[in-house]
């Protein structure tokens, strides 16, 4: 049996036409729904992988200042200075040391 196309009438026709195009439209908003959570997803990793490095990069220099300043600590210096300063203190205007500035 051979189906006409144009035993159908118009109005079934608009009707399939419609629903055809609705699928259509659900397909490609439901494929950028995705594409649209992938990439969020992927960038969210990124920037975990990123954070996560950054952080282990500022603990890592904060560790190794930290064994600088108590290897430093430990040190002897030979030699008697006196008090608590090594050489001559620098003159200072109050509380902030005195800069020259040679461009001014």
């Amino acid at each position: 049996m051979q189906f006409d196309p144009s035993a159908v009438e118009t109005g079934t026709m608009v009707f399939l036409g419609t629903l055809l195009f609705a699928l259509l439209i659900g397909l490609f908003i439901l494929t950028a729904a995705f594409a649209a959570l992938a990439l969020l997803g992927a960038s969210r990793l990124a920037w975990f992988v990123a954070a996560n490095a950054l952080l282990g990069l500022v603990h890592g220099i904060n560790g190794a200042w930290d064994r600088v300043l108590h290897h430093a600590a430990a040190v002897e210096l030979p030699g008697d200075f006196p008090g608590d300063l090594i050489g001559q203190p620098s003159p200072s205007t109050g509380t902030y040391p005195r800069v020259v500035l040679r461009d001014s």
